[in-house]
């Protein structure tokens, strides 16, 4: 068998039988465009995919609505708790500190005794006077009130009474302080010791029936 009768055998006979490959892709790789199956009339519109039920998303956006209700639920919890942590910790700062200026001035009440007792006797002068008013000013930086006059109504939770004297009033009267013997200290609302006085009656005229404030009380240097 010659080439010419080979060829003729490869185009023609069944060992020549052609391979035909079809393309069936749905959408066409060099245009985009949906190809339409064979069989099928052109301009048929490919099959849609069914809509999503919209019970569902309606479920989820509910499911999604509580949960943020909670988490803001949640953080409205904490802020309120870190709000209250952070006063609770302004409040127990600020305790320590007055403690520690309790305790230091505490310790200085009895020098500023004797600088009351050298100012009424007129010994408070010169460098004496200048040391004195230097200490004076450091415990009223730090928050150190003296309390205690004459005349003001008898408060038995700041007075300390030594002596009752006898006026002689008739009728209504109040209790007061005739004498302060020592002054009383107080920082913010601790009491570090009350004033020692002597007390009288008076005739209540309804002007004396409240503690005098102590918030205007003379320099602690100055002699009762």
């Amino acid at each position: 068998m010659n080439d010419h009768d080979r060829n003729e055998r490869g185009e023609n006979g069944a060992d020549g039988e052609r391979v035909v490959v079809r393309d069936r892709r749905r959408i066409d790789p060099v245009t985009g465009e949906v190809r339409v199956p064979v069989g099928e009339p052109a301009g048929t519109a490919p099959t849609e995919a069914p809509e999503a039920d919209t019970g569902l998303d309606a479920v989820a956006a509910a499911e999604l609505a509580a949960q943020v209700a909670e988490r803001t639920s949640d953080l409205q919890r904490v802020s309120a708790e870190y709000a209250n942590y952070r006063r609770r910790v302004d409040r127990d700062r600020e305790s320590v500190l007055v403690g520690a200026r309790v305790q230091f001035v505490s310790e200085l009440l009895t020098v500023l005794d004797d600088l009351d007792r050298a100012e009424a006797h007129g010994d408070l002068t010169g460098p004496f006077k200048a040391v004195a008013d230097k200490l004076v000013a450091v415990v009223q930086k730090l928050g150190l009130e003296p309390f205690g006059l004459e005349g003001e109504p008898f408060d038995p939770s700041v007075h300390e009474a030594v002596q009752h004297e006898d006026s002689g009033v008739d009728g209504p009267s109040i209790t007061v302080v005739s004498t302060v013997l020592r002054r009383g200290y107080r920082i913010a609302d601790r009491v570090l010791r009350p004033a020692m006085v002597m007390v009288a009656d008076r005739a209540d005229d309804g002007t004396g029936t409240e503690p005098a404030p102590t918030t205007t009380e003379p320099d602690p240097a100055e002699g009762p």
